[in-house]
């Protein structure tokens, strides 16, 4: 399949979504701390290998999330669905943790206006106020309840976890659903919950089916970090306004590139690839993902989870252990040119940077031209914040490249529903594809359960016995010599 639009060569664009890599190639950045043209061809094999992998799966159902943005059934019902609860309820509250969170969270700050709460009605469309809980900190979950108690009627509850049984999401609902009992009667509970959940099991589905809840469905094989494109995302973005249909349209565009063998045109394998090599022939074992807008500080993160539980694992598929995968750190410019460049700079040089830029912004504010007289402020009189933002990131850049620093930058025209799908699914795809270059499964999360069994077992819940002993026996062979108590309260 041809793409149209990426140009063949390092730089390429195609409808809004610019890949530079530049500044990893040993021609640019210098021969001691760039990727060679040598080093690419030496895996040329295992790229070979990842994408066979990739496109199998894709024929055999077994690389779910790929499917995802050519999805028709059901998006009516999430729209029309997502529809009447935005006219209905004045807050709309995601229950979720994880994958089950980190997705939606990411596509609201990017896609809505900043203190998007904070609007009047009609600035957000007459929209719902939206609230995402996402932790199970008592004080925040307490500061909820006190924020939505006068109006826990005209509040309405999403409660997502893939498994069904994830314990940090169904203590809130426990809490939150309790609340609504106390105040509205059981017989109205069905009226403020819809679940996100495994189309035909765990005790989540059970919970529903039991009180009249609506379910929506996550497709069986695709994992919570890989679940943006399915009800975990597209439910809470649909009851904001955000059009749905334009985020997977972007999506299946980046999905078209990425069923490229030629890596110089499939943006996903070339980053792949290129982070691949950086990390096991060049020691690069962090990745700074390090957005240029503030609005995609959320993607940050989400792409975190998304790198971490992916590629992090002990075994390779053939049982060998590996220790795989590199550390990702989320960063803001230009906020943190102020606080981690210092040690991006002059620190140990085993990170690679990723920066995303945007090109046009809903905004062009400008800078007074005042204080003329003063020569450390007048030189801003008569720029835009805009242009201010775009020459720190170049400067950042350029400085980064002249340490020898390895960066590559994606550009988005504007970020739009479309741009957003075509760079979560990028994300996506590029993760996979390293999990197989790698030579590991990017899809499961074995190093996970151990703590989860620790903390059922902790909190009593039958079938998980044995842990908590275990738990019990490191605390108590800590050395009171290790401990120091600070701050003692005084009566």
């Amino acid at each position: 399949m041809k793409a149209q639009g990426f140009e063949k060569g390092i730089r390429g664009a195609v409808n809004g979504l610019q890949l530079d890599v530049n500044n990893m190639m040993a021609d640019i950045v210098g021969p001691d701390y760039g990727i060679t043209m040598e080093m690419i061809k030496a895996v040329g094999t295992r790229i070979s290998l990842a994408h066979r992998k990739i496109e199998e799966m894709r024929k055999s159902g077994g690389l779910c999330f790929t499917d995802l943005p050519y999805q028709e059934k059901g998006l009516d019902d999430i729209i029309n669905t997502a529809a009447r609860i935005s006219d209905e309820y004045e807050n709309f509250v995601l229950l979720g943790i994880g994958g089950s969170a980190l997705g939606p969270i990411a596509i609201h700050s990017a896609l809505q206006p900043d203190y998007y709460n904070m609007l009047p009605a009609e600035r957000r469309g007459n929209r719902p106020k939206f609230f995402f809980l996402d932790n199970i900190d008592p004080a925040r979950t307490g500061m909820l309840l006190e924020l939505l108690d006068d109006n826990l009627k005209g509040t309405f509850f999403n409660v997502v976890t893939k498994s069904g049984g994830t314990a940090e999401t169904l203590a809130n609902f426990l809490i939150f659903r309790d609340k609504l009992r106390q105040r509205l009667g059981t017989g109205k509970l069905s009226d403020h919950f819809i679940v996100t959940t495994d189309p035909e099991s765990g005790t989540l589905r059970e919970i529903a089916l039991e009180e009249n809840y609506p379910i929506l469905p996550i497709p069986k094989g695709v994992g919570g970090r890989f679940s943006v494109f399915t009800p975990v995302g597209l439910f809470p973005s649909a009851v904001t306004g955000i059009d749905i249909h334009s985020l997977l349209a972007g999506a299946r565009h980046m999905d078209e590139l990425c069923r490229i063998d030629d890596i110089w045109e499939n943006p996903a394998y070339l980053k792949g690839v290129l982070d691949y090599i950086a990390h096991v022939s060049m020691g690069k074992t962090i990745q700074v993902m390090m957005p240029y807008s503030h609005r995609l500080r959320d993607l940050a993160d989400w792409y975190r989870q998304l790198w971490a539980e992916s590629l992090g694992k002990r075994y390779n598929l053939e049982g060998e252990e590996v220790w795989a995968g590199t550390t990702p750190v989320s960063a803001i410019g230009a906020t943190d040119q102020h606080s981690q460049l210092q040690l991006y700079l002059e620190g140990p040089n085993d990170k690679v940077i990723t920066f995303i830029a945007v090109k046009q912004y809903p905004e062009l504010i400008k800078i007074p031209e005042d204080f003329h007289e003063k020569k450390g402020i007048s030189y801003l009189g008569g720029h835009t914040l805009n242009e201010l933002f775009d020459a720190e990131r170049m400067a950042t850049q350029f400085a980064l490249m002249k340490a020898g620093r390895m960066t590559s930058t994606i550009t988005l025209n504007e970020i739009s529903s479309y741009t957003l799908g075509g760079l979560l699914y990028f994300f996506e795809m590029e993760t996979a594809f390293a999990g197989f270059l790698y030579g590991i499964n990017p899809f499961d999360q074995p190093g996970v359960e151990e703590g989860k069994r620790a903390t059922y077992d902790m909190m009593g819940r039958p079938g998980f016995e044995g842990k908590k002993d275990e738990v019990k026996r490191m605390i108590e062979c800590g050395k009171p010599q290790y401990i120091i108590n600070a701050l003692t309260m005084r009566s």
